[in-house]
């Protein structure tokens, strides 16, 4: 970071810190043309005491620093006036390229108790926070101009994504009739996984998307209103990322038509479905490695990486056989793959098959090998194809660690992405000394102990590096298919704060299936585990212990991930409305969501707590008959929960932990 933050009052200056986000309240358009002037807005608190906590006495000026082809440009803010305690200034930025970044200036003098007071000061307010030092323009706010259709359709920010991996979920009775391809090793749903080769990646329970379709029911009283699929074309493996096809979707999920009945049902439930495509590579008995493999003269010769003339040796996904790398540079591979109403991509968009979107998998590594990188041309083609057959669907790539710097609008409307939030919210949330094997990328398998303000620190270095509309893209997973599941080493009681922070923080929810029901498993092969139906629906009179136990863990929770998404659906701050954090300890996360309509305050405690909150800092009319409403985890008639306290002073948030709750507020007033 360039610029060291500013320390003076360190939880008075969160409270009373100058704040701006990408959202409505404070950026007048969410979809910028180039040459569009767009009104940005500041927030200072008014007042002695904000100003005391930046260390000034007095506030001069405010201007917006912006860096139009890479050559600075100042635009000056207007006070517009206050409201509730808080000053707002606003200036107007002319959108000069695609990306375009800006930060603010605060000019004014220093403190009379300060060391030079009485002297100028500066400040620079960017995305990761306030600086008393020059900050770099790749923290910069950012304004995305793109054509309409290139971004994010409208209903991203209200979604609540649910993971299937077709294999585990459920099983139609059309399953028992289809023969088995020699690769699989059958198994009945019961059976314990097999975590050793051939078995972890050849076990097949025989999961089908009819079986999906049968449980639509359940996944709509979670509230969940987007399904993706993990891939549907056929492999020679249990999770088909070593595609022989992209033309069909397997018979073993029950093919073309079984894809056409759980799509066109999920759509009449108002739930949106979106497939899995592998961009970096097929399987080595892909049709068109075949067609290549030893036969150099081929058309499809050039759709991979040939380490010899008679197409023998050849590059694959970190060295695996079984995952042949694509070469981008082929124009036969684009038009038939990726470019164009014809393609693999447009194909499955359309009628009758209407899938709504794409996840990408690999589209870190997709078009990138040595010295060659095709990334963004693949990426912005996949989008434009999309957007040629049906705009209004989205398209979110796996960039499992920094994914800023391929995420800045072009293409990409989020990230499958473990550095913004899993990571930080495991090292939070786990017991100490806990090891998480596989795809979530800890160093050494090791999850290293965070406080709540370390957690706070590595959330917000990465999400400050993408521009607002992506933020709210990006994926908040408590784990996925790839990654050891959560509740395996979580401290105990936690599992409300870590799906409450999912369900409240900006970003989409991510709901794997089977964490509504307790599962655990220690790497992303484990957390595989066939979905236990039987526990939503069995006599508890003819269990064990141990069964109704398992039971009562799923059904709990069950009931609390519907309430969290309830939350997160019911309220309009959560979908897509700002972010300001209030206090950041050891042990408990504080930050309210703001839109002029409602806010949301939320409290996150992996322990006991007790935070004051002054009046000032809320941003909003604060009187006895608007007083917080209860939404999440609150204390009511006795029972435990978090308690709200009121005072003229402000408000006193305290819970014995772990804890998560959340208030509703009255909306943000502005000039």
């Amino acid at each position: 970071m360039a610029g060291s933050p500013v320390t003076t009052e360190v939880e008075n200056r969160r409270m009373l810190a100058p704040h701006h986000d990408g959202s409505p309240l404070h950026v007048s358009t969410q979809a910028p043309v180039l040459g569009e002037e767009v009104s940005v807005r500041l927030r200072v608190p008014a007042g002695a005491e904000g100003l005391a906590a930046l260390g000034l006495a007095s506030l001069d000026a405010v201007s917006v620093r912006s860096n139009p082809n890479h050559e600075p440009r100042f635009a000056p803010a207007v006070l517009l006036g206050e409201r509730n305690g808080w000053a707002w200034w606003q200036a107007e930025v002319e959108v000069e390229n695609p990306v375009h970044g800006y930060r603010f200036l605060l000019q004014g003098q220093t403190a009379s108790d300060s060391v030079g007071a009485g002297s100028p000061r500066q400040l620079w307010l960017n995305a990761e926070g306030l600086h008393d030092t020059e900050t770099r323009d790749s923290e910069d706010f950012k304004l995305v101009a793109s054509a309409p259709e290139i971004g994010p359709p409208a209903w991203l920010a209200s979604s609540v994504l649910y993971q299937v991996f077709p294999d585990r979920f459920a099983r139609s009775a059309a399953a028992d009739e289809r023969p088995l391809p020699e690769w699989a090793i059958p198994a009945a749903w019961d059976d314990p996984l097999d975590p050793n080769p051939p078995g972890r990646s050849a076990q097949f329970f025989g999961g089908d998307l009819d079986g999906v379709l049968e449980h639509l029911d359940h996944l709509d009283a979670l509230g969940i209103n987007l399904l993706y699929l993990t891939p549907v074309f056929a492999g020679r493996s249990n999770h088909r990322y070593d595609a022989l096809t992209f033309d069909a979707v397997d018979p073993l999920l029950g093919g073309d038509d079984a894809l056409v009945r759980l799509v066109e049902a999920a759509h009449a439930r108002g739930i949106r479905v979106i497939g899995d495509l592998t961009s970096n590579h097929s399987g080595d008995a892909h049709e068109w490695f075949l067609a290549a493999h030893h036969h150099p003269d081929a058309q499809e010769s050039d759709f991979y990486y040939w380490r010899d003339a008679d197409n023998d040796g050849y590059e694959s996904w970190l060295g695996v056989p079984s995952l042949p790398k694509f070469n981008w540079g082929s124009r036969e591979l684009r038009r038939r793959f990726i470019e164009g109403p014809d393609s693999v991509v447009a194909r499955w968009l359309k009628p009758p098959f209407s899938l709504d979107g794409w996840r990408i998998d690999v589209a870190n590594m997709t078009g990138r090998l040595g010295a060659e990188d095709l990334n963004a041309e693949v990426r912005q083609t996949i989008r434009r194809t999309m957007a040629e057959v049906n705009p209004d669907t989205i398209l979110l790539g796996e960039s499992t660690n920094d994914a800023a710097s391929d995420f800045q609008g072009d293409a990409w409307h989020g990230a499958m992405t473990y550095s913004p939030f899993t990571r930080p919210l495991w090292s939070w949330l786990m017991r100490p000394g806990s090891r998480a094997a596989g795809g979530i990328g800890f160093a050494d398998a090791q999850v290293p102990a965070h406080t709540g303000a370390q957690f706070f620190e590595a959330h917000n270095r990465f999400v400050s590096g993408f521009p607002w509309r992506t933020r709210l893209g990006t994926l908040n997973a408590l784990n996925t298919h790839d990654t050891p599941r959560f509740l395996t080493s979580a401290l105990p009681g936690t599992v409300p704060v870590a799906f409450g922070l999912a369900a409240t923080l900006p970003g989409i929810p991510v709901v794997f299936a089977g964490d509504e029901f307790g599962l655990v498993g220690v790497d992303g092969e484990a957390s595989r585990t066939p979905i236990p139906w039987q526990l939503l629906g069995e006599d508890p009179s003819r269990s064990s212990s141990e069964d109704r136990a398992r039971r009562d863990l799923a059904r709990d929770t069950t009931a609390l991930y519907a309430a969290l998404i309830a939350l997160r659906r019911s309220q309009p701050a959560l979908n897509g409305g700002g972010m300001r954090w209030l206090h950041v300890g050891d042990d408990v996360l504080v930050f309210v969501r703001e839109s002029a309509g409602n806010s949301v305050l939320v409290a996150a405690g992996r322990g006991d707590f007790s935070v004051t909150i002054p009046a000032a800092a809320l941003a909003t009319a604060f009187t006895e008959a608007d007083a917080p409403l209860p939404l999440f985890g609150a204390e009511v008639d006795g029972f435990d929960g978090a308690r709200l306290v009121t005072s003229d002073d402000g408000i006193t948030l305290s819970a014995v932990g772990p804890q998560f709750a959340a208030w509703a507020l009255s909306g943000v007033e502005s000039p």
